[in-house]
């Protein structure tokens, strides 16, 4: 008895295709939206202001990298081969995600201390 194949229709992998780029399209929209509000602030001599806009900044580029990471992987996914590669693309996501989001989250707690106390 032979495996059965995992395949995703051409017409379903297509239409997810162009529903993917169509969410990162919109995604980068509001991700230069924001960014063009944060640049936008008024400056001011606070260093607390200064500090709270730079953890804006940084909290907001590690959304988006996040976030592009996640079309990455569901790019991927629908090219897949079989449920085995499924599998080891969505471990090696979780995994890498991980250590991004452990360092992303050590980064803000410094910058966030760096704020407060004005070091």
């Amino acid at each position: 008895m032979s495996e059965p194949i995992f395949q995703i229709p051409n017409e379903v992998r297509d239409f997810a295709e162009k529903s993917m780029e169509q969410a990162r399209k919109a995604f980068e929209g509001y991700a230069g939206a924001a960014q063009k509000a944060i640049s936008s602030l008024e400056t001011s001599t606070s260093t607390f202001q200064t500090g709270a806009t730079d953890v804006s900044a940084k909290a907001l580029g590690y959304a988006e990298a996040n976030v592009n990471a996640a079309f990455e992987l569901a790019r991927k996914l629908l090219h897949a081969k079989d449920p085995q590669e499924v599998l080891t693309l969505q471990t090696e996501y979780v995994k890498t995600q991980v250590e991004s989001i452990q360092s992303q989250a050590k980064d803000l707690g410094a910058a966030l201390q760096k704020a407060a106390t004005g070091r």
